[in-house]
């Protein structure tokens, strides 16, 4: 649920946004004194969530590492975004309602967030020293894009029949299982070819 409303309020101090968030009804971003309300997601968004957030529990079960779904924040500076998914390993730090250290993070895009996910979220997330990856799933058609540290952040994408190798995490995913039930155009004419 990443798509942020133009609903700005006035400035707020990054105490009262963490104390506002736990009673809050709906969820709110927070970027530099600036609060944003989220939209509600789509149900091809919520289940591309869950078959990611699946794969990564199943994977990650006897590890170190815990995978997150979208009510756990990052706090990256002056700012906290809720990611759709994510994967904190050997934390040190621990907060109960955000981290400042993922692995990895998972942003299912749409109209109303791709503009957030691609500029301000990416160029935040990509400053985190404990961030490997960060990958980008469409909802409308099929294409996954991964981002590795590794790489300089070099955008390498996957496509219907193709495997996504989630390095930091060592998983390998079908791009058919992130799109597992989805309902668009692309997965249709595949699922019917």
């Amino acid at each position: 649920m990443s798509a942020n409303l133009s609903i700005k309020t006035p400035w707020v101090s990054e105490a009262d946004y963490l104390a506002a968030e736990l009673t809050a009804t709906v969820r709110h971003e927070y970027i530099d004194g600036m609060v944003y309300a989220m939209a509600g997601a789509s149900r091809n968004h919520e289940k591309i969530v869950g078959n990611v957030f699946g794969e990564l529990r199943n994977a990650l079960k006897d590890q170190s590492c815990v995978p997150y779904s979208s009510n756990l924040k990052i706090k990256v500076g002056s700012q906290f975004f809720y990611p759709d998914a994510m994967v904190v390993c050997n934390e040190t730090a621990q907060h109960d309602y955000y981290t400042e250290a993922p692995t990895l993070i998972v942003e299912v895009l749409s109209k109303s967030s791709r503009r957030m996910d691609e500029t301000t979220k990416r160029l935040a997330y990509q400053s985190l020293p404990s961030l490997r990856e960060y990958i980008l799933i469409e909802q409308d058609f099929v294409d996954v894009e991964v981002c590795r540290k590794r790489t300089g952040w070099v955008s390498e994408h996957y496509f219907w029949g193709d495997e996504v190798s989630f390095e930091a995490v060592g998983l390998s995913v079908a791009v058919a299982e992130i799109y597992r039930w989805v309902d668009n155009d692309e997965v249709r004419g595949w699922v019917a070819g």
